[in-house]
């Protein structure tokens, strides 16, 4: 047992760090039960395509409303008191949902207000959960940490918990909920025993939430180096997010696949993702993080390429399989980068800054692949997709080189 909590979280990163990491593992847990349940429940009380659709417009909107405000936030405040205050909110939120679905049939307004809430909780939970690793593990482990944090994601947000969610839904939607408001809680407790070492701030903070977002937005335009992984993140998630906005779509329109294979394509994806993570740290001694970089644009422009030409699910897996590994190896080293180059005092703002990219990427991209999927058929996006990477690929390639050294300069 010893062995294997040793290569989970390796004791030079510390006991806080291990408490930080059994808080995100069960956190994703139950974000992944909610994951399965959320669509349940609204599909259980709504045929209705466009209050389907509402239900994920309303879980996506809060990081792009609330997203900026939530890292000026972060660096004012105690962020690990921040986390247990809001995950705090998510357990009573999800509490009242839970009451209400074991006592009475729940209208579907209350339910899309439920979900707004918790994606709003979640925003400041996780911007501020993000800071607290370079806090805690000196630069040089930054990797192995958000590898170890990135595994607790794959294997509990999308592997173990939409499954379970699925089956205690089945149960009782009340189960579901209640479940996830337990693990929430639990996390809470966790991440509460974490000792953060002493921080001293260069200068007072100032005295309006505005003058915090705009220091944080002014810092990513002047530093060259996040500017461009801001950059980048933000037009890969406008193709992706093209390409992905149709995928159950195209797995069972192109690939014949049904709704179970549509499935077979996500578990494809999250195994890719689990290697991916657990091999970082023999990768990262082989491969720099700019070139990982690079590869990374290259696995996921030929993707989108290799979906737009095929019909065979027997080449679409192998497909999917590499762009689970790539997708989690990329997100790791471009989280390490970034938190080896930001501040302290400045990482929950920085971080928030590109949240919003990440998710304006995703939303403007998703509008783009539904109005070219519904005008030219469904591998249109997937064309979109690669063209548009592939261009921004060539037009990117030199200035990654030095991305990953910016915290040297």
């Amino acid at each position: 047992m010893g062995a294997i909590s040793e290569a989970v979280a390796p004791a030079r990163l510390g006991r806080s760090f291990r408490w930080l990491l059994g808080s995100s593992w069960t956190s994703n847990l139950g974000d992944g039960i909610a994951l399965a349940a959320g669509p349940l429940l609204v599909a259980s009380l709504t045929r209705d395509a466009f209050l389907v659709s509402l239900a994920a417009t309303v879980q996506w909107l809060p990081p792009m409303l609330f997203g900026l405000l939530a890292g000026a936030v972060t660096d004012r405040v105690d962020r690990r008191l921040l986390v247990v205050a809001v995950n705090g909110v998510r357990v009573v939120v999800l509490g009242v949902l839970t009451a209400a679905l074991a006592t009475a049939a729940v209208p579907i307004v209350a339910v899309l207000g439920a979900l707004f809430l918790l994606g709003t909780a979640e925003v400041f939970a996780d911007n501020a959960t993000s800071t607290l690793l370079p806090a805690l593990v000196v630069r040089d482990d930054l990797a192995v940490g958000n590898a170890r944090v990135q595994t607790g994601l794959i294997t509990m947000n999308q592997l173990a918990g939409p499954p379970v969610g699925a089956a205690l839904f089945t149960a009782g939607a009340a189960w579901a909920f209640g479940a996830t408001a337990v693990l929430v809680a639990l996390a809470a407790v966790l991440v509460s025993r974490i000792t953060l070492p002493g921080t001293v701030r260069d200068v007072d903070p100032p005295a309006r939430l505005r003058a915090d977002i705009a220091e944080g937005a002014r810092w990513v335009r002047h530093h060259p180096a996040v500017r461009t992984l801001v950059l980048t993140i933000f037009i890969f998630n406008l193709t992706f997010g093209a390409a992905w906005a149709v995928l159950v779509l195209y797995a069972m329109q192109r690939l014949d696949l049904g709704e179970i294979g549509y499935g077979l394509v996500t578990t494809v994806i999250a195994t890719g993702g689990l290697v991916g993570t657990t091999c970082y740290g023999w990768i990262t001694r082989r491969v720099s993080l700019s070139d990982l970089l690079r590869i990374g644009l290259v696995i996921e422009t030929l993707t989108h390429l290799a979906l737009a030409l095929t019909t065979s699910p027997w080449v679409a897996m192998p497909v999917f399989f590499v762009f689970g590994v790539h997708a989690f190896v990329w997100g790791t080293t471009s989280v390490t980068i970034r938190q080896r180059a930001v501040p302290q005092q400045l990482q929950g703002r920085v971080g928030s800054v590109n949240l919003v990219g990440t998710t304006g990427g995703l939303v403007i991209g998703s509008l783009l692949g539904g109005l070219l999927a519904q005008r030219y058929g469904v591998t249109a996006p997937f064309w979109f997709a690669f063209v548009g990477s592939a261009v921004f690929v060539v037009a990117i390639w030199r200035p990654l080189r030095h991305v990953a050294h910016a915290e040297e300069t």
